[in-house]
Formats: structure tokens, sequence, C-alpha cells
């Protein structure tokens, strides 16, 4: 369905036409109905994180008044328990109907069961200035968070009606992050709510009121809003509830995932993972409110900014930082945001700052950020179709279930390890040095957790590591610096591949020449050719593009001027095609049968002019040209070093395709070959292909000379040098053409 209006006249009689730039300037919130349902989704958002924040503080008061007069400790420890009964009651709804709340709403009017949500979740909000006590903050939180259930998959769901298929990533997009986004924002108004309460009730009790009460009425008021907008949307098709309705238990689901995960080691690491992480976040929800507002004397508003600080960090690291890292392992980077959250959740146990605090939590923010994306991408890219849907259910639910366990335990965590240190010491408050803690227990039980997710995270770290052998610190810096990344261990020397095979051993000899533009390989490979032919090897010299029926097609299209503007994928995807076809049919069949095999260019030109001077990720590069070769490494790589402007001064002919590059290019190109010497630099004879061609034939031969199966003595060469070379005529002659 297609909701763009009509192209505009332009004032002489012609329709304007706009470009697919301009259209997709224009937004997928140009879509009215889409935009209408963004608003809902935007005020729902708004009143589920602003319920969250005023039913928190309200359940502390409640039982504050209820615990006057008692120790500190337990006074504390009956708030923990009171604050972390808001976040179970808001988690056990999705723990106990989230598999069925998801079928049914596939099933039913989608329009219908929104504004019903809608409707429900602002009456129950609403009654509870009304009656305000524990019994019924849990009962309507646990009610409006059922009615959540039905409305959050029947919006995901009604969303590809609204938008047409090529801006449907995009509203996805824009739907997740305004469901995190608006969490900072509710946090933001709860604070100035506070405030504003407070200063009122300063000025004349006649203006007293209660903060918690103003922010439930707007809670109630936004689902409202929401509810009437959902109405106007006509274009939310009707549905009818048919068929019979049968989904797998929480239970079930998590059983399966269990036995996926033991045939998956990749899901065993990102399932430590996400164990140490949500025993993290579990702990920090668990005693941020009491931590905050009696410990470090934050209050209301401090509670709020703290709030608001955890989602702000959240949307900082699920965007920016895969960008700034875009070629950095996935699995890598994964493990080390976990163990990177920790070290903030240690420092907030051991710097009871305010202010610090906040700083501190931002980080973890977006680290979390970092985790949640990576994991989920991840599994969407490594985990094939069959049982991705398995994965994300058992994910979501056991991620559920470690928050509920971790959130009730905190609370009374903190208050043994607090009453434990008060038996051992006479108070349960700790001094070091200038730093007082308060109610040390909780101090210990933000360390404990901090232990857990860094354990976890490194344990991840390890079995999901898909570039062993490659130092971390070195994929790092060349990340940050937008340099290409070491090749992976697959391609890398004599490293094995990523699961830990390796290639079988082979009979033959395997040499790659490489170099830009006019460096001499073809020169060079011809003439290393002749002198092992001389030695009585069998040799196979051959080339890339185009040593294949094929590959000669291929090779006509790659490197015509008239396709100059190729995609870069596109090309990437052809020379791994020709290459393919080229080891198939003639590298493996001659290494085989003992050969010694020499190829004009290999799986590093496409790392070095589609990786680095393409701007294409590296690490995806590598693994194309590693799943078209089947993991086949040469043995040696000649590189042949040449300043571009030198190789390209040395054209004869008319420049191809990839000669009329710009010089920036050839020098990105450059620049890509040498990164690759300088991650795995054994694999490699690196030649300043600035000397005499006869210079580099003699390196090259006494490199080669110490590789071969037999080697013959200098001596015994001198003598069967005056033999007439045998020329090679199994391949056509082959210039230097750029690939």
């Amino acid at each position: 369905m297609n909701f763009r209006a009509p192209p505009k006249d332009d004032g002489a009689g012609h329709r304007a036409r706009r470009s697919p730039k301009a259209q997709d300037k224009s937004g997928v919130l140009a879509i009215k109905p889409f935009r209408r349902l963004w608003v809902a989704l935007s005020l729902s958002s708004l009143g589920d994180w602003l319920s969250i924040l005023a039913l928190t503080v309200l359940a502390a008061e409640l039982t504050g008044k209820h615990t006057a007069g008692r120790s500190t400790v337990g006074a504390m420890a009956t708030q923990s328990a009171a604050v972390a009964g808001v976040w179970l009651a808001t988690l056990l709804p999705a723990l106990l109907l989230g598999p069925l709340a998801g079928a049914i709403a596939d099933r039913l009017d989608r329009r219908m069961m929104m504004i019903i949500g809608d409707v429900v979740r602002g009456l129950l909000f609403l009654s509870i200035p009304i009656f305000p006590n524990l019994i019924w903050i849990y009962t309507a939180k646990f009610l409006a968070d059922c009615a959540s259930l039905f409305w959050n998959p029947a919006t995901a769901a009604s969303i590809p009606n609204l938008v047409p298929k090529d801006k449907l990533e995009r509203a996805n997009q824009l739907s997740l992050l305004t469901t995190y986004g608006t969490a900072p924002v509710a946090a933001g108004l709860f604070s100035v709510l506070t405030l504003v309460s407070e200063a009122l009730g300063r000025i004349s009790p006649y203006f007293k009121t209660n903060s918690v009460d103003l922010a439930l009425y707007i809670n109630a008021a936004s689902y409202a809003v929401s509810a009437l907008t959902i109405f106007i949307i006509r274009q939310i098709p009707k549905r009818q509830l048919s068929g019979k309705i049968s989904v797998p238990s929480v239970v079930k689901s998590i059983w399966d995932g269990w036995r996926l995960i033991g045939r998956t080691p990749v899901l065993r690491g990102l399932s430590l993972g996400m164990v140490g992480a949500f025993t993290g976040a579990g702990v920090v929800v668990g005693l941020g409110y009491p931590y905050i507002t009696y410990t470090l004397h934050g209050g209301g508003a401090g509670w709020g900014l703290v709030f608001a600080a955890l989602f702000v960090g959240l949307a900082a690291g699920m965007v920016p930082a895969s960008r700034l890292l875009k070629d950095f392992s996935r699995r890598r980077l994964f493990g080390i945001a976990i163990v990177g959250a920790a070290v903030p959740l240690a420092l907030i146990g051991l710097i009871p700052n305010l202010i610090i605090v906040i700083l501190l939590v931002v980080v973890i923010g977006a680290l979390a950020g970092v985790a949640y994306a990576t994991g989920f991408t991840i599994v969407g890219l490594e985990v094939d179709d069959d049982t991705r849907g398995r994965t994300f259910a058992f994910f979501q639910s056991s991620t559920l279930i470690i928050l509920f366990v971790v959130i009730a335990a905190a609370g009374f965590l903190s208050t043994g390890f607090t009453k434990l240190i008060s038996g051992l010491t006479g108070s349960g408050n700790v001094k070091v040095g200038h730093i007082v803690y308060a109610s040390a227990g909780q101090n210990v039980v933000l360390l404990l957790g901090a232990l857990v997710a860094a354990a976890c995270g490194m344990i991840a770290y390890r079995q999901m590591d898909d570039r062993k052998g490659v130092p971390l610190r070195e994929d790092l810096v060349a990340a940050i610096r937008g340099e290409p990344l070491a090749p992976e261990p697959a391609l890398a020397g004599d490293a094995g591949a990523a699961d830990g095979s390796y290639p079988p051993a082979r009979p033959g000899l395997f040499i790659a020449l490489e170099g830009g533009e006019g460096a001499g390989k073809t020169t060079q490979a011809r003439m290393l050719s002749i002198w092992l032919r001389e030695q009585g090897f069998d040799v196979i010299t051959t080339r890339e593009p185009g040593a294949t029926k094929v590959g000669m097609r291929l090779r006509a299209l790659l490197l015509d001027t008239a396709h100059a503007g190729m995609s870069p994928r596109a090309e990437a995807l052809m020379y791994a095609a020709d290459r393919a076809e080229h080891v198939a049919s003639v590298i493996n069949p001659a290494l085989e049968r003992g050969a010694v095999v020499i190829t004009d260019r290999y799986t590093d030109s496409s790392l070095a002019y589609q990786g680095a001077a393409r701007g294409l990720r590296s690490d995806e590069v590598a693994w194309l040209s590693h799943w078209a070769t089947e993991g086949l490494i040469p043995d040696l790589t000649i590189l042949l070093d040449l300043p571009p402007q030198a190789g390209l001064g040395r054209r004869a002919s008319s420049a191809d395709r990839l000669e009329a590059e710009p010089s920036e290019f050839h020098e990105r190109v450059r620049a890509g070959f040498l990164e690759l010497v300088r991650s795995d630099p054994g694999r490699y004879l690196v030649l300043d292909a600035t000397r005499p061609p006869a210079e580099l034939t003699v390196a090259i031969q006494e490199r080669v000379r110490d590789m071969l199966p037999d080697p013959v003595p200098v001596v015994a060469e001198a003598d069967t040098g005056s033999f007439p070379a045998i020329i090679d005529a199994s391949v056509p002659a082959a210039s230097d053409h750029g690939r």
C-alpha cells in the first residue's frame, strides 16, 4: 500500500518527479497512518515508563509510613522489597502470558485491541490515587502490563499494513527507538513534576500536591490520547478470531532453547553473556531506588535522573557504536560490552556520589545497548531461519526469569549483608578512609553483580571469539581508525578456521603474487614458473579474474570501463564467483596431483580492492572469499609493493576500469595490502617493486627454494641454467592489468 502524494505540477505543465534520494528524505513519518500510529506508540510508551517511575516512588512512600520508628536497615529492606514488587508486577505478565498473548493478538481485531488496551491501562492507573495501597498498586500494574502484552504485538503487526516494503525497516527502527527513547523523557518529566510539586507546596498549602498523583494523571491522559489517535486510523485491517490457538509454554520454550544451545557454541556464549548482563541489570533495578533516594540522598528527582541516564546511554549504545566499529567482530564486541559494563557497575558500588553515579549509569546503558543490539544481530545473522524463532523466544523468556530472580533477591541479599556487617562491626555502615558506605550491604551486592557480569562476559568472549590469534588491541585500534582489519583466522597464515578446523594437508604448493597496478606480478609469475619447470616440477600458472571460461566472461565485465558505476557489493560477488570456479576447476585439481600452482592475484586482492579501497566490511569480504575457496590459503603470498603513481606510469595500453580509478583509490589499495602483511607477516614475502626485475626474480627464487619438496643446490642450478626454458602454453599471455 503506497500512501505517497501524487507528484506536483512544476508550473510548466510537467509533473515533477522526485529522485530516490528525495523520496527517502521525505521519511516514513510522511505517511499519515504510520505517523498517527507512531504518535500513539510514543504516548503509550511514555505512559508505560512514567507508571514504573511513579509507582516505585509511591510503593516506597507507602512502605515508609508503616516503617516509621524501625531501624534504618529494616526500613530500607522493606522499601527495597516494595520497590522490587513493582518491577516484579511489571515482568510477571510477560513471563506467564507472553507466548499466549502473542498468538491471540495475531488473531483478534488489532485496532480494537489497541484501543481497549489503552482505555484499560488509563483507567487502572487513574484508580491508583483513589486506592493508594500496595496490594492495589501491584494488582493494577500487573493487569496494565497484561493489556500491554496484547497492545505491543498488535502494534508491531500493524506496521507492515501502513508502510510500503521499502520503508518497513526504517519504520521498525523508528518504533524500537521510540519504545526505549521515551524512557528518559518520562524520567525527565517525573523529575520536573517532583520539583514543581515541592515548589508549589512551599509557596502555599493550597497548592500542595503529590508528584506521584500528577504523574499518574498525566499517565492516564497519555493513554486516552493514544486510544483516540488509534481510533482515527482506519487503514488497520479488521481481523476476526479464527482457528485454534496453540503455543508452547514458557517452560517448553526455555527447555527447547537449552537443547538448542547445547548444540550451538555461539548460542552458549550468547546465553552466558545474557546471564551476566541481566544479573547486573537486575541488581541496578532491585537496589536503584533505595540506593539513590536514601543512601545517596537523591530523592525522587535523583531517581528520575538516574532512570533517564540509563536509557540515554542505552539509545547512545544501540546505534553509534556499530557505526564507529563497523568492521569489528560482532562476537568480540558482545563479550567486550558485557565485561566493560561490569566496570562502571563496580565503580557505582565503590563511589557513593550521586553525580558520578549518574555518569556511570550512562556508561552502563551505552554498553548494555551495544550488547543488546550486537547479540540480537548475531542471532539474526548466524542462526538459521528454522531455529531463529525458538532462539528469540528462549532469550526473551530466560532473560525475564533472570531479571525476576535477581530483582527479587537483591533487596534481601543487601539486607542480609548489611546485618552480617553490623553483627561483625557493630554498625551497618563501613568507613574506608574519608568515604562512608551507609548500609554497606548494598555496595557488596553491587560489587557481586559486577563480578558475575565480568565473569560471564569473559567466558562468553572466549567461547565466541572468531578471530583467535589476532590481538584484540590490534583489531580495536584498526576499527576505530577506520583501517582494514587483519584477515579472519581462516584466511591468515596457518591458522585454523573460525570453528577450530584446519584445511586438509595437500601434496602441492600454492603461491600467490599480489600488488597494485603495474607492479610486475605477471612478469614474476612467468619467471618463477620457468625456473620451477627447469627443476622438473609440474607447474600451473594462472590468474584472477579470467582463468576459466566463466572467469573470462566475468573479467570482461569487471574491467570494462563502461561499468564504471558498478556497485562495490556486486563487484565483490563477481570476483568471488570467479574465484570459486577458479579454485574448483583449476587450482584444487592441480594441487591434488602435487603440482606447484602460481596465481597472479588471489583473496588478498579482494580484501585490498573491495575491502580497503571500496569501503566494504573487511570481515564480510574475508568471509565471502573463504566461502568461495572453501578455506584454501596460499602457502606463500608474494607482495610486490610499488607506489601507485609509479605503477600506473608503467602502463603502456589504455586504462581498464580499475586502473582508471583516482590515485586516492590506489593509495587505499596499497595501504590495504600492507595492513594484511602486518597482521600475518609469516605468510608474506614483501619486495620493493621499484628494484630491477632480475633482482626481484632472484629474491623470489631464494624464498621459494626452501619451500620446495626436493630443493636443488645452487651449484646444480648453475649447471642446468643452459637448458632451454619450457614456456607456459597452457594459459594465454596475460597482461598485468588491474586486478
